[in-house]
């Protein structure tokens, strides 16, 4: 079940006359330094007007979340790497830790005031006290994902997706982490009853449970959810879940396991949280969005959300720009700037970062699991899909059926016409990214790492170097004149490159380059750019989630 219940209202609502309003950057984000081309020789600079088709949003896909005595909100980001702090009532969001260390999928509040929390990737607990001094209180746990505390302050985190094991954490940071029970199936966001029990949902299994955390015994209290991502308690006792998939919001009584529906949300829910005065608030991460939850009526409201969460590769088919979200597969009409959804369901797309599409097909990879997949663009039912690829971070589809892909984690470029039909066309390549074909069959791609375009001529089986020396090169797309259009990610711009290799900058000092995780390339999320039939840009921002429209003036198309 796609649940979108109410969001392309509060999507309508969010986008406004944006396409009039001229760029100004405004990021959470610190983007690297500029650079508009102006040192280098024979580069020449295009005029361009660069506006906002889609509004940006303040988060890249949210998590876990908590709040203080004050009924503040407390917000993770894994990919953004940093925790917010919201205001409920004025949806004021502002900084609260930065990364690398502010990397969080979940998060609490001990009694004392001092905030825990789990960095998913970089496998490490941290907790910040109310002075604001930080503490590492465990490493070496890759996947570390859902954390709390207990009536008697002892702490306790999960791994999921990256392993499978409950652990003790030392609050202290003194001692290691303490093993407790493991292949449970994926114990996520969990919460403490008055009886001292843990009480969390298995993602893998459909089931809530109970765990003894001294005797690791598990017992299951409830099941038949699709997707169960968190549970909570509210001062009463009463225990709440929130089902990723559907959006569905149950009350369980741990007693008899009967649950009842109390709301419905879009979904791709993650977690929630209850303050002081019960008010039940869950977060979103397609929607990078935190809703406030009426228990009584079942309504749902909005707080602070965006359009898109994490967008990255993109591809303009018609009068529709695809998306690769990373927590959604979505697509915007390029004259209203509206986003609808092709996919919100996390199995169904598993955070994708590429996309390209032919008059049949919509083509998209996850790096993160590795597969390269279609959706009939008529139905957006799913055609295909095929896995084992290493961190594809480009596609490029063709009218014939067959795939181009960059696979950014081995450094090759592969022909795929199925699972198990893939032609090495290159490999040996820094980062390879983006794709693109020109009028002759040949293939370009981009090297982030290394800063050249490759040509890949299929007819004759060569792999040449065209142009070398740019910054950050990631998506790439010809124009309609044979310019090569180019997002030089690295020093924030956007250039085109002629048959001749004349570099023209068509707009400088934008909001992409967000870093990547230490021990990632920095170009770890691909920075997407497509033209459409009158030769207008549109750039993803990893910096701030919004896709920019880039128009030249006539001189500055040719």
């Amino acid at each position: 079940m796609n649940n979108n219940t109410g969001f392309s209202t509060i999507r309508s609502l969010l986008i406004g006359s944006s396409l009039a309003v001229i760029l100004t950057a405004c990021s959470t984000e610190e983007p690297p330094p500029a650079n508009d081309g102006s040192a280098e020789p024979g580069t020449k600079n295009a005029s361009a007007t660069v506006s906002i088709l889609v509004e940006g949003s303040n988060f890249h896909g949210i998590h876990g979340l908590t709040t203080d005595l004050q009924g503040d909100i407390y917000v993770g980001s894994v990919v953004g790497m940093n925790i917010h702090k919201v205001n409920p009532t004025t949806s004021e969001v502002t900084l609260f830790q930065p990364a690398p260390e502010g990397q969080a999928d979940d998060l609490e509040f001990s009694a004392d005031g001092t905030l825990a929390w789990t960095a998913f990737t970089l496998g490490k607990v941290f907790s910040r006290d109310r002075e604001g001094s930080l503490k590492l209180l465990a490493e070496g746990l890759p996947g570390i994902n859902s954390i709390a505390y207990n009536q008697q302050g002892r702490l306790f985190a999960t791994q999921v997706f990256l392993g499978d094991a409950l652990y003790e954490i030392d609050p202290d940071g003194i001692k290691p982490a303490r093993k407790i029970i493991e292949g449970m199936g994926g114990l996520n966001g969990f919460d403490f009853g008055q009886d001292g029990k843990l009480y969390g949902p298995l993602w893998f299994k459909g089931q809530v449970v109970q765990v003894d955390v001294d005797s690791g015994e598990l017992k299951i209290i409830a099941d038949g959810f699709t997707v169960p991502a968190a549970v909570n308690f509210d001062s009463k006792g009463i225990l709440h879940v929130v089902d990723n998939e559907t959006g569905e919001i149950f009350q369980i009584d741990i007693s008899s396991g009967d649950k009842t529906l109390i709301a419905t949300a879009p979904s791709n829910l993650d977690n929630l949280a209850f303050d002081n005065n019960d008010n039940l608030y869950i977060t979103n991460m397609s929607d990078n969005a935190i809703y406030w939850v009426d228990r009584v009526n079942g309504a749902v409201e909005l707080i602070v959300g965006g359009s898109l969460s994490t967008p990255a590769g993109i591809d303009v088919f018609g009068e529709t720009l695809y998306i690769a979200d990373t927590f959604s597969l979505s697509k915007a009409d390029i004259k209203t700037g509206i986003v609808s959804d092709i996919s919100r369901i996390i199995s169904d797309h598993e955070y994708p970062v590429a996309v390209s599409v032919t008059e049949k097909t919509v083509v998209n990879a996850s790096s993160n699991a590795g597969f390269v997949q279609g959706h009939d663009r008529a139905s957006s039912e799913r055609t295909f899909r095929w896995t084992g690829f290493a961190a594809p971070g480009g596609v490029l589809a063709r009218d014939d059926g067959s795939v181009v892909v960059a696979e950014t984690g081995s450094g090759k470029v592969l022909l795929v016409t199925g699972q198990t039909e893939r032609q090495l066309l290159a490999d040996n390549l820094d980062q390879p990214m983006g794709l693109a074909e020109n009028a002759n069959g040949q293939i370009y791609v981009s090297e982030a790492g290394k800063g050249t375009i490759k040509i890949i001529d299929l007819v004759k089986g060569t792999v040449t170097t065209w142009i070398e020396g740019l910054n950050g090169p990631e998506g790439i797309e010809f124009d309609h004149n044979g310019l090569l259009i180019v997002a030089e990610t690295a020093s924030r711009r956007v250039i085109s490159i002629d048959s001749n290799k004349n570099i023209t900058v068509i707009a400088a000092n934008l909001p992409i380059g967000l870093k990547g995780y230490p021990m990632l390339p920095e170009s770890f999320l691909p920075t997407g750019i497509s033209v459409d039939a009158a030769n207008r840009i549109y750039l993803s921002s990893d910096i701030d989630n919004s896709i920019l429209l880039i128009e030249r003036s006539p001189h500055g198309t040719q």
